[in-house]
């Protein structure tokens, strides 16, 4: 009897610590690898994106053509996560810090929860803002 509470104990802290990837946790991977490609593939049909000072509705395809050109002119070469919103079952948010060749860049994600799946539907890229 002891051998089969010690295998439920066993099996249910193994359920417990089997977390799936969290989408923060991937977007920022994601971004860090400047795998721009897979990224999209996470994109709600339309995308607002806002780069430095110009913000736009794109289509998702339009959306990763123009991060692909950002993420060419800067190489990524650090993600920091340095807040993140995941405590409604709907929607996530996050704020990153992206160390690029040619500088940082404060970075947020929003993310809905489609049909059971999250999809970005809003990217920020501005310039790191200086205190």
């Amino acid at each position: 009897m002891k051998l089969l509470y010690l295998f439920l104990l066993m099996l249910t802290l193994s359920f417990i610590s089997a977390n799936p990837t969290d989408i923060i946790d991937k977007t920022a991977e994601l971004i860090k690898q400047g795998d721009i490609h897979e990224l999209a593939s996470n994109f709600s049909s339309s995308i607002e994106l806002t780069l430095l000072d110009q913000e736009n509705v794109y289509s998702n395809i339009q959306a990763e053509q123009v991060l692909v050109d950002f993420f060419k002119r800067n190489p990524p070469k650090s993600v920091k996560i340095v807040h993140r919103v995941a405590s409604n079952a709907n929607y996530r948010f996050a704020v990153l810090m992206l160390a690029t060749n040619n500088g940082t860049y404060r970075t947020s994600v929003s993310l809905k929860n489609v049909n059971g799946r999250f999809e970005l539907d809003e990217i920020r890229i501005e310039s790191e803002k200086t205190k």
